[in-house]
């Protein structure tokens, strides 16, 4: 079953082709995406990958939480779903 993963406090530089890589090693990543704003088009410095698998998003949790890339620790955690407007 598919498991989706929130990543924060990204580097600004980080493209989605890049985040897939930086979580590759732990199992088939089926989508990464790096969020962008919408007016300047630059990175709001978080993202989601999904993976193939549960055990794999576990062990990405486990072991990438806190990593510093670029001089800043990620946050990786299970994504929660998105808030509805209302």
């Amino acid at each position: 079953m598919e498991k989706k993963l929130y990543v924060g406090n990204l580097p600004y530089s980080v493209t989605d082709a890049q985040l897939k890589e930086l979580f590759a090693g732990y199992g088939d990543v089926t989508e990464a995406q790096v969020i962008m704003d919408r007016r300047s088009g630059r990175s709001k410095g978080f993202g989601f990958v999904t993976f193939a698998e549960e055990a794999a998003a576990e062990k990405a949790v486990s072991e990438m939480d806190g990593k510093e890339i670029e001089g800043r620790a990620l946050k990786v955690s299970e994504a929660r779903p998105p808030r509805e407007n209302v």
